[in-house]
């Protein structure tokens, strides 16, 4: 009885492994999310942006990017010379290629790179106003950004993230549940499935340019209100299964 727990990780190493041995190619079944980022949607403004160098080397070439500093005034703040003060929300939505071999990963694969020690993983359900529920993966880290060109000058910053990957019928914020996803459409309707992972990261506490100290519950409200907005505009529901 006490080899079962000792086969489990070898059992999913070898589900895992047997990706490389799947069809290299299938029908193609398209994510149900929208690429096209609006220039506004819920009160917040989109300024686009491009995906860095690494992050096109670390994927495959037919990965599309679709990246975004998201803005929305806060209410009766201004800065000197009379300008809205706004609240930040960093977005970037990836869409795997056809190469399930080389697709998207969980963010906590990453996130370290780009400077945060993640420091808490959880999981939060977003309850849209279309009557549907969003299950989405909340990461609580320290980002350490460098504010001079050697490096060696950095500020700290708290920041709240919620990922969520979006399939041709599916959401789902399980990494490996996705993965296994795969393999069972490849392997018994032939079908490559492509995902979008969909991240929204918000910083809170002492900003530079806000003078009132944002709290941890202000970020997590302010992100789910940005989320829910996003999903809304940026899914098509028709084609995912209730």
């Amino acid at each position: 009885m006490k080899t079962a727990p000792l086969l489990l990780p070898v059992f999913v190493a070898a589900a895992l492994g047997s990706i490389y041995f799947l069809p290299s190619a299938g029908e193609v079944a398209q994510s149900a999310v929208k690429m096209d980022l609006p220039e506004e949607g819920g009160g917040w403004l989109f300024k686009q942006q491009m995906a860095s160098e690494a992050e096109r080397e670390t994927l495959a070439k037919d990965t599309e990017f679709a990246k975004a500093i998201c803005l929305k005034p806060r209410i009766g703040e201004f800065d000197e010379e009379g300008g809205a003060v706004p609240d930040r929300v960093d977005l970037s939505v990836v869409l795997s290629g056809a190469d399930i071999n080389n697709s998207i990963h969980r963010p906590e694969r990453c996130m370290p790179a780009q400077g945060h020690h993640i420091l808490s993983s959880t999981n939060l359900g977003i309850d849209l106003d279309n009557g549907r529920t969003i299950e989405v993966k909340r990461l609580r880290s320290v980002q350490r950004i460098p504010t001079n060109e050697e490096r060696t000058e950095f500020l700290e910053l708290n920041c709240v993230t919620y990922y969520f990957f979006v399939g041709h019928d599916r959401i789902t914020n399980n990494h490996l549940g996705r993965t296994f996803v795969d393999m069972k459409d490849r392997l018994l309707k032939g079908m490559d499935q492509r995902w979008a992972y969909v991240s929204t990261s918000m910083w809170f506490g002492k900003m530079p340019w806000i003078d009132a100290e944002i709290t941890e519950a202000e970020a997590d409200l302010k992100l789910t209100d940005f989320v829910k907005s996003f999903s809304e505009q940026q899914i098509d529901w028709d084609q995912v299964t209730p």
